[in-house]
């Protein structure tokens, strides 16, 4: 291809009924002017070559399929898949999600109508499924954030709120920015997000989601959602990346705001708690708990906080 206008990145490692899906997904779109780089993460190489290959002449020229040997991670991945494109426009397609066959011509529209802007969110819809014989089932789903009024920096700053497949953005933003940091295995996208909002606001594309953020709560190993199987990890980085912002606003300003703040709101729970033991005490002495019990549950509510 020559010139197109958005590069979708599709990272994948031996899922190659998701891969189908995520090819279906992505070859669907009305938008035709796409060009696709899948990054096989250390996979077996013949299903995703195989899967290409049966694809139709003009989908296969869009298509570029990078191999690696070994398993190097997420955000290495969607780093070789933005270096190996060349679009203006961006978007990562995980392999186990899916859109709208709208999303692209929508998501291209609102940009090139806001120059200003350096990307737009689709709200996302979580549709969770299950495996019933040999095909997954979506068996129930729910919009993701649906009372956020636009994925501000406020908000996102508590945790991500969009995901790699509802968002367009522009090449711009990693000339700016830089890529994804590879030195997470996970919240990358959070990261990056993080410093997208910092540089300007971004708005949803319309109320309507056009991407689906398919998720799995019992599957584990290959089949598995990264934000379900990899929670520790989540939990371990997203920690990490705080006291990182937080060691760097001390170092420039000091840590007088910061301690401040944390006193601050410690007593504020710890008010919020007192409050609550009080009502709970109350409440069992009206309902004439024995006075057994209820001496007892006073001694272990006092022993908490």
């Amino acid at each position: 291809m020559s010139n197109p206008q958005v590069a979708v990145v599709v990272r994948t490692k031996d899922r190659a009924d998701f891969l189908a899906r995520a090819m279906r997904s992505i070859t669907a779109q009305t938008f035709g002017d796409w060009e696709c780089v899948i990054v096989n993460d250390g996979g077996d190489p013949a299903p995703v070559d195989g899967l290409v290959a049966s694809l139709s002449q003009e989908h296969r020229s869009r298509i570029h399929v990078v191999h690696s040997s070994t398993s190097r991670g997420r955000w290495v991945s969607a780093n070789a898949g933005v270096l190996a494109t060349s679009a203006p426009l961006l978007v990562l397609h995980d392999d186990d999600d899916s859109w709208h066959p709208e999303f692209l011509a929508r998501a291209i529209a609102y940009l090139a109508a806001n120059p200003d802007r350096g990307g737009v969110v689709s709200r996302i819809r979580i549709l969770w499924e299950e495996l019933r014989g040999e095909e997954y089932v979506t068996v129930r789903d729910e919009v993701f954030q649906e009372h956020l009024t636009a994925p501000t920096l406020g908000d996102t700053m508590l945790f991500n709120r969009f995901v790699p497949i509802g968002f367009v953005y522009r090449r711009t933003l990693h000339e700016e920015l830089g890529l994804y940091d590879e030195r997470l295995p996970v919240v990358g996208d959070w990261n990056f997000n993080l410093k997208v909002l910092a540089r300007g606001p971004l708005e949803y594309l319309a109320d309507e989601p056009y991407a689906y953020w398919h998720q799995r709560t019992g599957d584990v190993g290959a089949a598995g959602n990264s934000v379900i199987e990899s929670r520790g990890e989540h939990a371990k980085y997203d920690a990490l990346l705080r006291d990182e912002a937080l060691r760097a606003y001390v170092q420039e300003y000091g840590p007088g705001l910061a301690m401040y703040l944390t006193k601050f709101i410690d007593q504020r729970l710890v008010d919020v708690e007192n409050g609550i033991r009080a009502e709970v005490r109350e409440g069992l002495s009206s309902l004439n708990v024995p006075q057994r019990a209820y001496r007892k549950l006073r001694r272990v509510l006092g022993r908490q906080r």
